[in-house]
C-alpha cells in the first residue's frame, strides 16, 4: 500500500535551511550597508570638491577677463551648483582681490565625517567643523579620496 510519496522524491524546504539562509542575509546586509552608504558620502564628495574647483576656475577666467574678481550678483547660479545637491557652494569672502568658497553638506550629507570643504584664492584647501561634526577627518583624507 502506498501513502504518499517516498521520502526520498518529497521536495521542498525545511525551516532551518530557511532560517539559515534569512540569517546569512541579515549577516551581509549588516556588512554590506554600511559600506555602501561610506561610499555613496565618498562620491558625493567628489561631487562637491570638483564643484569648488570648477567654481574657482570660473572665478579666475572671470578675473583674468576684467581684472578682478566678480561681484557675487553677477556669478551665474550654475557656477555653485553641485550634482546630487547634498552640498551647497557659498562665497563667504568675495573681494576684488580674493574669494573662498565653501561647500557645505546638507541633508543626509550633514554628518559626513568630512565637514565643510573650503577653498582660497591662493588654493588654500581645509575642513571645517560643523556642529554634527565638531573634528572633521584631515584635509588629505577628504580632497584626495
Amino acid at each position: 500500500m502506498k501513502q504518499g510519496l517516498p521520502r526520498s522524491a518529497a521536495q521542498g524546504f525545511t525551516l532551518i535551511e530557511v532560517m539559515i539562509v534569512v540569517a546569512v542575509i541579515g549577516i551581509l546586509s549588516a556588512i554590506a550597508l554600511p559600506s555602501y552608504n561610506e561610499y555613496v558620502l565618498r562620491s558625493h564628495r567628489a561631487n562637491a570638491r570638483a564643484a569648488l574647483l570648477q567654481a574657482a576656475q570660473w572665478l579666475e577666467r572671470a578675473a583674468t577677463a576684467q581684472g578682478s574678481y566678480p561681484a557675487a550678483a553677477a556669478i551665474p547660479a550654475g557656477v555653485l551648483a553641485v550634482e546630487g545637491g547634498r552640498y551647497v557652494v557659498t562665497l563667504p569672502v568675495l573681494t576684488a582681490g580674493t574669494y573662498t568658497l565653501r561647500a557645505t553638506p546638507t541633508a543626509v550629507q550633514s554628518a559626513d565625517r568630512c565637514g565643510v570643504f573650503q577653498m582660497t584664492h591662493a588654493g588654500v584647501r581645509t575642513q571645517v567643523a560643523t556642529a554634527t561634526v565638531p573634528t572633521p577627518l584631515a584635509v588629505q583624507e577628504c580632497w584626495n579620496r
